[in-house]
C-alpha cells in the first residue's frame, strides 16, 4: 500500500478505550463530589448537633459504657465464639465423615441453623427451652443463654469454612502422615487441621466481627442493667435522656472494635495470598 493510499483512508473519529475509561472515572468523581456537596449544604447540622453530639451526654456515658456496656459486649462474642469454634468443628468432621448418618445430621444442622434469622434461636433460647425443660437452668445465667445461642448460629457457618479449609489441604498430607505410622484421627489433629486453620483464619476472624454486631440480639433475653450490652445500653439512655448521642457514642464503641479487626483480616488475606503465591 502506497503513502497515497494509506492518506485516502478515513481517519479513526472518537476516544480510545483509555480515554473513554479516563472521562467515565472523571465524571463519577464528579457526581460523587456534588452528592456530597448536596448533602452537606442541605442538612440542618445544627439539630443533628443537638440530637447525636451532646457531649454533657457523651461525657456523663463514661466510664460505664466502657467498663460495662462495651466488656460485656466483647464477653457475649468470645463465649459465643468458643462455642461456636467447638461445635462448628465437630460439624464440619461430621460432614466429612464416611459414616451416612453423621453427615445427614450435619448438612441439616447447618441448613436449619443458616436459614433461620439470629433472633429466632435467641427467641428459642430464652423462651422455648424453659418452656421445654421446665426447672432447668442454663449455666452462667445470661451469659450461658447468649453464648449458646451465638454458638449455634455461628457454628454453622464455621462448620462449612472449616470443612473447606480441610478439603483445601492436599490430600497428599494425609497420605504421608499414614505412611509414617499415623492413625487417621491422629493425622486429622496433628497434621490437618492446623494447616486448615492457616487457610481459615481470616474468614474465621470475619465470623467474630459478625458475631460482635449480633451480640445485640441478647436484648430479648430480658437482660439486667449489669449485664447489658453497648446496644441496650446506648438505646436505654438515648430514652432516658430523650437525645440520640447515646446511640452514636454507642456506636463509635463498635468501631473501636470491628475496625482493627478488619483490619487484621485484611492483613492475614493478604499474607495468606502471598504463601499461596
Amino acid at each position: 500500500m502506497t503513502e497515497a493510499d494509506t492518506a485516502l483512508q478515513p481517519k479513526r473519529k472518537g476516544l480510545s478505550r483509555r480515554q473513554k475509561r479516563s472521562l467515565s472515572r472523571g465524571v463519577q468523581y464528579l457526581v460523587f463530589v456534588a452528592a456530597v456537596v448536596a448533602f452537606a449544604a442541605t442538612a440542618d447540622w445544627g439539630r443533628l448537633k443537638n440530637q447525636f453530639a451532646q457531649g454533657d451526654i457523651a461525657r456523663q456515658m463514661f466510664p460505664d459504657v466502657i467498663t460495662l456496656a462495651l466488656k460485656n459486649t466483647v464477653l457475649y462474642t468470645v463465649t459465643g465464639f468458643a462455642v461456636g469454634l467447638a461445635l462448628g468443628m465437630v460439624i464440619a468432621l461430621m460432614r466429612l465423615s464416611s459414616v451416612g448418618p453423621y453427615r445427614w445430621v450435619a448438612g441439616v444442622y447447618i441448613e436449619i441453623f443458616r436459614g433461620l434469622p439470629a433472633l429466632l434461636i435467641f427467641i428459642f433460647i430464652g423462651v422455648a427451652v424453659p418452656l421445654a425443660f421446665p426447672g432447668t437452668e442454663i449455666v452462667g445465667g445470661t451469659y450461658g443463654k447468649v453464648a449458646l445461642a451465638l454458638g449455634l448460629v455461628a457454628a454453622a457457618y464455621m462448620a462449612e469454612t472449616i470443612r473447606a479449609g480441610i478439603q483445601a489441604v492436599p490430600k497428599g498430607q494425609m497420605e504421608a502422615a499414614r505412611s509414617l505410622g499415623f492413625s487417621p484421627a491422629r493425622a486429622m489433629v496433628s497434621i490437618i487441621i492446623p494447616q486448615a486453620f492457616r487457610i481459615i483464619l481470616p474468614p474465621l476472624t470475619n465470623e467474630l466481627v459478625l458475631l460482635f454486631k449480633d451480640s445485640s440480639l441478647v436484648l430479648f433475653l430480658g437482660v439486667t442493667l449489669e449485664e447489658r450490652e453497648l446496644s441496650k445500653y446506648g438505646r436505654d439512655l438515648a430514652s432516658q435522656t430523650a437525645n440520640s448521642t447515646p446511640i452514636l457514642v454507642a456506636g463509635l464503641c463498635y468501631l473501636l472494635i470491628t475496625i482493627p479487626l478488619g483490619f487484621v483480616v485484611r492483613r492475614m488475606e493478604a499474607k495468606t495470598q502471598e504463601a499461596v503465591k
